[in-house]
């Protein structure tokens, strides 16, 4: 029997908390920790989650850092008042890159998987056992190349995915209760 435990790696914006809806139909994180609200649904699927036996991991890009339109403070007093309201959330990996090199992936910038890699080494998961939850194609993407399943929230924003994620749900609940019924 391995001991390496099975994870839950989860999305931040639109997924644990209010996306914010641009002109162009596309989501972007909060820019106040004022505005930093979750989904109603989140405390009670991830208690209940964890409580399964997964290890809560959010892997969340926060390129707005790297571009210099938001700061690192900001981003990690948002993942205090996170962890404060999940307290079943067991680490938070973040990437900062900016995403503006084209043409040179960053490992650990998603669709990339090293945030989950990382992880994974990090804190002993299993990834064959393990799932990504996500709202964005490099959610779907990221989960595909790390070798979990994928469960995408579909808000319908003006983009496509680029992979098929295994599962596709209305909202947080409906993900959790996704997984909670195809245990590996």
């Amino acid at each position: 029997m391995s001991s390496l435990k099975p994870a839950i790696f989860l999305d931040r914006d639109g997924t644990l908390n209010v996306q914010v809806i641009h002109a162009d139909q596309l989501p972007y994180p909060p820019k106040t920790l004022e505005a930093f609200r979750l989904f109603d649904d989140v405390p009670l699927a991830c208690a209940q989650l964890a409580a399964a036996g997964f290890m809560l991991v959010v892997a969340t890009n926060q390129p707005d850092v790297g571009r210099g339109k938001q700061s690192q403070s900001v981003v990690e007093a948002m993942h205090a008042r996170l962890r404060e309201l999940v307290p079943a959330i067991a680490h938070i990996e973040v990437c900062y890159d900016s995403g503006r090199e084209k043409g040179k992936p960053t490992p650990r910038r998603k669709p990339e998987p090293g945030m989950l890699l990382d992880a994974a080494r990090t804190l002993g998961l299993d990834l064959t056992r393990s799932w990504m939850i996500g709202d964005r194609w490099r959610d779907v993407d990221c989960g595909r190349r790390a070798g979990v399943r994928t469960v995408f929230i579909n808000f319908g924003y003006a983009e496509e995915l680029r992979a098929r994620p295994d599962h596709t749900v209305d909202n947080f609940a409906e993900a959790a209760a996704v997984v909670l019924q195809h245990p590996r």
